[in-house]
């Protein structure tokens, strides 16, 4: 009597000081005050399940391991491990589950002797959160087998099971088994409806079953919004948000971000000035995400000036905040400022590096990106295809063949090679700089089936800029039997037919985009404007010109070269006056145009007033061809004396050409003094041809009389 009094006191100290271990938190203080496993049934049931919750929150298997050892042995030895509550043994394997160990939770399952829905729900759940699909589909069939009807909660897990791995089949034949047992309504496997059609993009499915839901909760609403967030589906996404809202359901934060991501895919932004006064109202505020999510927005939406004042005063500037407006002030051109918070950061992630070369390319500051490439390449050995990418435009942009291959050797050592994006910019780079063969044998050997239409746009493209037309139209036969060619395609192809005078393939072409649907926008209008007037079929190209009005400068400068290329110079003038009335802001090109026009029709003066009109009325710069076609307009049409003063007052020293060109006017319209200069310049550049100036007498004239005659001769 006396020793069963003794160690019911001893019992009862050892749990008074399991349990004031538990309650402060020291797990492993507390297991080693654990009795020997001989006794340890004198523990209770709650005490065990305190002590698996905290190894559960420690993530401790160790911990987890040892209190499951406990309460398998719990039974006194004559007594069999049925007398171990079923409930204790489910929350065991939960514990080891969650620790890590689905094996664990498994073997101690499979000895249970007596099982019940909680044992299979805690079993099916763990499978289902390790992403073992089959495990969990076999332990559901086995648990139909043995007469137990699973639960909401059972249901739910085998459904994250299927939404995980994309099983439709198995989701849609568990929404029959839903449906006859009237769970339609249950949120939590409502939610889980939802999620498993979303993942799968039946986005009208997933949205019957959440309307299904009688009383949705803020998961059930975050479910949806996300699903159509990243369905590409940002109106119904922002849509389904305001709704709950309206429904009276308070938001996640989560929900509250994946709003604003909608309403900056979709360029939402009063909607999104929208979600931000909603934040501002119900507290979200202090939220890191909510705050990087309103930032974003803004950037992406082009109210940058919002985007960076949020920014300025937000408390904590983390990665992803900083990432966003580095981005956005890229995008919009103003790379000094993007620079600025860059250098700024404490740290740079992958998109920041990105958004950045991005930008430096975006706004034509290449060698600004090849540097850029070079800094990071010092402090990351981080990288994607979009770097490389990036850094490939900017070699295609600056014609850097020999940094362009250096790109392609590493993006194959780091084995990016199979990368569609990568292999396009690849095939941009060598097509534009001239290496067509490079090109051919990337797009038509090592892309195999992977090359797409923007593959074959840059080969098209690279063959006409470089006079290989007939080369670029074969391609656009050798494409059409494996992609549809878009605008751009036949836009590079009409500029072939040009090239080479090929009316008949320009009209095919031409047909083709009628019969086929495609829109004929300005640039497709452009190009078969060129097209018809270099092949001498002008009242065609007026026709595709007045087919609709345009503000595109681009249109008005075809139309122009147009009447010029037809000797229609004062046609093309009268253009180049109405586009002004219109509004539309001529170019460099435009001067080009009329300066062609002048030559043709030969007019000098009006030609000297448009040349000055560039400059001082549009600040335009005038380029190496401007200056060739004022020397071109002066000689060709004998005004020497302007000549003469025009090269003085040049802002550098003429071409070789150029000195060609006015050597031949000098010849012509017998100007000595700037002929004999020609012909020094032309002689410092090391021609082939040396030219000399002679006097020879003029046969048509008395014996006593000569004229001086500049002739190009060959010295020697």
């Amino acid at each position: 009597m006396a020793a069963a009094a003794s160690s019911a006191s001893t019992a009862a100290s050892t749990v008074s000081a399991v349990s004031a271990h538990v309650a402060a938190g020291r797990l492993f203080a507390a297991l080693d005050a654990f009795p020997p496993c001989s006794s340890s049934s004198e523990i209770p049931s709650s005490l065990y399940a305190s002590l698996l919750r905290l190894a559960t929150s420690r993530r401790s298997l160790a911990a987890a391991r040892r209190v499951a050892s406990h309460i398998a042995s719990s039974s006194l030895p004559s007594t069999s491990h049925s007398s171990i509550p079923t409930f204790l043994l489910n929350r065991a394997i939960e514990a080891l589950a969650a620790c890590g160990s689905l094996a664990d939770a498994r073997e101690l399952f499979d000895a249970m002797p007596r099982r019940d829905g909680g044992s299979w729900n805690a079993i099916i759940t763990a499978s289902s959160r390790a992403g073992r699909p089959s495990e969990t589909f076999s332990l559901f069939s086995d648990m139909y087998s043995v007469g137990i009807l699973p639960k909401d909660v059972t249901l739910a897990s085998v459904l994250a099971c299927c939404a995980g791995c994309r099983d439709l089949r198995g989701a849609q034949q568990l929404h029959g088994h839903i449906s006859k047992r009237d769970f339609q309504s249950n949120v939590v496997l409502g939610t889980a409806l939802v999620d498993v059609y979303g993942k799968c993009f039946l986005l009208s499915d997933a949205r019957r079953a959440f309307d299904g839901i009688s009383q949705p909760n803020a998961i059930s609403w975050n479910v949806i919004v996300r699903r159509y967030l990243l369905a590409g589906m940002g109106d119904m996404a922002v849509q389904m948000f305001f709704k709950m809202v309206w429904s009276g359901v308070k938001p996640l934060v989560y929900t509250v971000s994946h709003a604003l991501l909608a309403c900056r895919d979709n360029n939402a932004l009063e909607e999104g000035r929208c979600i931000h006064t909603f934040v501002l109202r119900h507290g979200y505020a202090h939220h890191e995400h909510v705050r990087s999510s309103v930032v974003d927005m803004y950037a992406k939406c082009g109210d940058i000036d919002a985007a960076q004042r949020l920014f300025n005063l937000a408390p904590i500037k983390d990665v992803v905040m900083s990432t966003s407006i580095v981005s956005g002030l890229a995008a919009c051109g103003r790379i000094a400022d993007a620079k600025r918070v860059f250098d700024g950061m404490e740290k740079h992630n992958l998109v920041s590096w990105n958004a950045m070369l991005t930008g430096y390319v975006r706004s034509r500051d290449l060698t600004g990106a090849l540097d850029l490439f070079q800094q990071m390449r010092q402090e990351t050995k981080e990288l994607d295809a979009v770097t490389l990418g990036s850094v490939l435009n900017a070699c295609t942009g600056l014609l850097d063949i020999g940094k362009g291959e250096e790109v392609h050797a590493f993006a194959f050592k780091c084995g990016f090679f199979s990368n569609l994006f990568l292999m396009n910019a690849l095939v941009r780079m060598y097509s534009k700089c001239g290496c067509l063969r490079s090109a051919e044998r990337l797009l038509l050997f090592e892309m195999g089936s992977e090359r797409d239409r923007y593959s074959w746009n840059s080969l098209i493209s690279g063959y006409e800029r470089h006079s290989m037309s007939e080369a670029a139209l074969h391609a656009l036969r050798e494409m059409q039997s494996e992609a549809k060619p878009s605008q751009s395609t036949f836009s590079s192809a009409l500029a072939a037919c040009a090239n080479i005078f090929l009316l008949n393939h320009g009209k095919q072409i031409h047909a083709y985009m009628i019969r086929n649907g495609y829109e004929i926008d300005d640039i497709l209008r452009s190009a078969l404007i060129d097209m018809y007037s270099k092949c001498r079929l002008f009242d065609y190209s007026v026709r595709v010109f007045e087919a609709g009005l345009s503000q595109d400068v681009i249109l008005w400068n075809s139309m122009i070269f147009g009447c010029a290329y037809n000797g229609k110079g004062d046609d093309g003038l009268e253009l180049f006056d109405e586009m002004r009335k219109h509004g539309i802001r001529p170019d460099s090109v435009t001067f080009l145009g009329v300066l062609v026009s002048c030559i043709c029709e030969g007019h000098v003066g009006l030609g000297r007033s448009y040349f000055t009109l560039m400059t001082d009325e549009y600040s335009i710069v005038p380029r190496v061809e401007h200056y060739e076609c004022m020397i071109e307009l002066l000689g060709k049409h004998g005004y020497m004396v302007e000549l003469e003063d025009f090269v003085e007052h040049m802002p550098f020293e003429p071409t070789t050409a150029m000195w060609l060109r006015i050597f031949d006017c000098c010849r012509e319209y017998g100007n000595r003094k700037l002929g004999e200069r020609a012909a020094q310049c032309i002689n410092d550049s090391n021609p082939l041809t040396p030219v000399r100036f002679e006097s020879i007498p003029d046969y048509g004239c008395s014996d006593g009389d000569n004229t001086e005659s500049m002739l190009l001769s060959t010295e020697g």
